[in-house]
């Protein structure tokens, strides 16, 4: 009885680890090589362009444009790997458009995109995880192309994928990632599938409670944001963070309730005081409700004719989300890239980051 046991255990053991062609972990080789598949987004590179040829992935397939100026590519490799590369903004004002519709909406429901197009989506369980609207439509519209592709992949046997984007590319990664592993909960997606993202320069995707769902999802060494530290991108969207963004048990829940045992004028002067500290961050929130979430959703109704808006969540509280890997821009990183008002990406373009991730270990 012993041998079979351990004959089976080998063999569940060897499909486990040829199958598994992905390591956790961040590589720096993989990061420059996945830079130099998001830079073939661009039709032509210049002649003398510094940036590598890719040296593993070949191309199979590029999207058509959809959404709002959304693309997306397919490579593989000759053992069986292929990477999912998103295109991150590019020169069209709608794709600028995209970033600006910067509302909330929970991170569980559905988009009404079109009349024949409902796209629903599941990216974290917390009632009160949230993300970014605009990013949502891209990663939506993304997906109708994303999934058939993914499929035949597995079919032809090929089950180790890669997810890949710069700047916007990145953010759209984040929640491609945590639709994708949420099919695969669900069975839509096998089992034996294997992402690895690596999010490049991607701006906040969500607040705290979404965030917390992805690092949990990527534990281990699947997700990265690669960030240039003078880099202003990753810094966006700006960030509002209220008293209802907190968990429901915190030491603000019960403010009101105690102001209220307070005597008088002691109770008016101190709810006095607690207002003028909360309700600034509470108006900061509804104008940018108001004007990154209503009015800009005109704007992508011009675009997107039958797009329903949906109920937006109320929070503005991004946050960093994953596992960071910083390139830390030193003194000799300035002399070649000094900081100019004038030229604002100097610091967030492909040649930079890759001067910086030479640097690594």
């Amino acid at each position: 009885m012993k041998q079979p046991l351990t004959l089976l255990f080998f063999i569940l053991a060897s499909t486990t680890l040829f199958g598994q062609k992905l390591k956790p972990g961040f590589s720096k080789t993989e990061y420059v090589e996945l830079m130099s598949v998001f830079a073939r987004q661009v039709d032509t590179l210049p002649v003398n362009s510094p940036i590598p040829k890719p040296q593993r992935f070949k191309f199979v397939y590029r999207s058509p444009v959809v959404g709002l100026d959304n693309r997306w590519d397919l490579w593989t490799s000759p053992d069986s790997v292929a990477a999912i590369c998103i295109r991150g903004t590019t020169l069209e004002p709608v794709g600028w458009l995209e970033n600006f519709y910067a509302a909330m909406v929970p991170a569980k429901g559905q988009l009404i995109l079109s009349n024949d197009y409902k796209f629903d989506y599941h990216l974290a369980d917390h009632p009160q995880a949230a993300v970014h609207i605009g990013w949502l439509i891209g990663a939506a519209f993304l997906a109708q192309t994303i999934l058939p592709r993914l499929d035949s992949c597995v079919r032809a046997g090929i089950t180790n994928f890669y997810i890949m984007g710069h700047s916007q590319g990145g953010a759209i990664g984040y929640l491609m990632t945590s639709h994708l592993k949420q099919l695969q909960r669900q069975g839509k997606i096998p089992p034996t599938v294997q992402f690895k993202t690596y999010c490049s320069a991607a701006p906040k995707p969500g607040n705290l409670f979404y965030a917390y769902e992805y690092e949990a999802l990527t534990a281990g060494g699947w997700g990265f944001n690669v960030v240039n530290s003078a880099d202003w991108v990753p810094e966006m969207p700006i960030t509002i963070q209220t008293l209802e963004d907190f968990n429901q048990t915190n030491p603000f829940a019960n403010i009101p309730d105690l102001l209220k045992k307070q005597k008088f004028p002691k109770n008016l002067a101190l709810k006095y005081v607690f207002n003028k500290l909360s309700k600034p961050a509470q108006k900061a929130r509804k104008n940018y409700q108001k004007y990154l979430g209503q009015f800009a959703g005109k704007y992508v109704k011009t675009n997107l004719k039958e797009y329903i808006p949906p109920t937006f969540y109320q929070s503005s509280h991004y946050v960093r989300t994953g596992t960071f890997v910083i390139l830390l821009a030193d003194e000799a990183y300035f002399k070649k890239y000094p900081d100019n008002k004038k030229t604002i990406f100097v610091h967030h373009l492909l040649e930079p980051y890759l001067n910086l991730a030479a640097k690594l270990p």
